[in-house]
């Protein structure tokens, strides 16, 4: 069976970004804050990689949605996001700390897609260069 690149095989059945972002947010290790986060993102192959939130209970130690997505991506092989979808349950979209904004930035270009959802279908469509405008990248190390 053949599918779109709008879609990947995961356990025999068709899946968007959407939903294999809602799917692995159930994922979530969030026992001190409840805040589950969902991320998936495609690559220039269209091959789909999600990841989760794993908190710690030193915060500062744990491991956003987006950054185990992108960790995935890079385990896999793969280098090149060209869409991005995130999804937690808040009362509106909520959009990925500057942390995560870099790792996007490293990984693809400005204009690659970032859709910000809620568990209740809100959206709101975004890009890499607007949620980081100005971004650090390997140009500025072009002298090093």
């Amino acid at each position: 069976m053949q599918f779109s690149d709008q879609m990947i095989k995961k356990r025999g059945i068709a899946m968007s970004l959407k939903d294999a972002a809602l799917s692995v947010r159930e994922n979530a290790y969030a026992p001190y804050s409840n805040f589950k986060v969902g991320a998936a993102l495609r690559t220039s192959t269209g091959q789909i990689f999600s990841g989760c939130n794993v908190e710690n209970v030193a915060y500062p130690e744990g491991t956003c949605a987006e950054a185990g997505a992108i960790a995935a991506m890079v385990a896999a092989g793969e280098q090149e996001l060209t869409e991005v979808y995130v999804v937690a349950s808040s009362p509106q979209p909520v959009p990925p700390c500057g942390g995560c904004r870099q790792k996007l930035a490293e990984f693809g270009k400005r204009d690659v897609k970032v859709t910000l959802a809620t568990v209740d279908g809100a959206e709101f469509e975004t890009t890499i260069g607007d949620l980081l405008p100005g971004a650090f990248d390997a140009s500025h190390m072009e002298d090093v």
